[in-house]
């Protein structure tokens, strides 16, 4: 896989969890290590709202929207990659659709490249 399979891969298997995450579709242990095995333990994210988030919060966040949604869906558009021999960033939308109501947010986010995978580093959303 070369490094843009990489973090093309780590996107859609992210979106794929997190929807399986909030419907509660999954072993709940199982779900909530896939999910925080593509994130560096320095992870950091500015959520739409404009709020730092650190990789420990958003792991303590997790188990508190698990099964929360059963019926939202999860997609991204426009996903755009641009990579190096380490690092990666991609831009993308994500749409999230939970019965009428469909929020979106444009997001950019920087991906260590590890020989096997991607890890996200840093995020940064903006709601559209």
């Amino acid at each position: 896989m070369n490094n843009k399979e990489k973090i093309v891969a780590e996107l859609n298997g992210f979106c794929e969890n997190i929807e399986k995450w909030f419907r509660g579709k999954e072993n709940q242990e199982t779900l909530y290590n896939k999910i925080l095995s593509g994130f560096s333990q320095d992870f950091r994210m500015v959520n739409g709202d404009g709020n730092t988030v650190s990789f420990h919060m958003f792991s303590d966040w997790l188990p508190t929207v698990y099964g929360k949604f059963p019926t939202r869906s999860v997609a991204l558009g426009n996903i755009d990659v641009q990579y190096s021999d380490r690092h990666g960033i991609a831009t993308y939308t994500e749409i999230q659709i939970t019965g009428d109501i469909n929020n979106q947010r444009k997001a950019s986010a920087v991906f260590l490249l590890e020989e096997d995978k991607a890890l996200w580093l840093h995020l940064i959303e903006e709601w559209i």
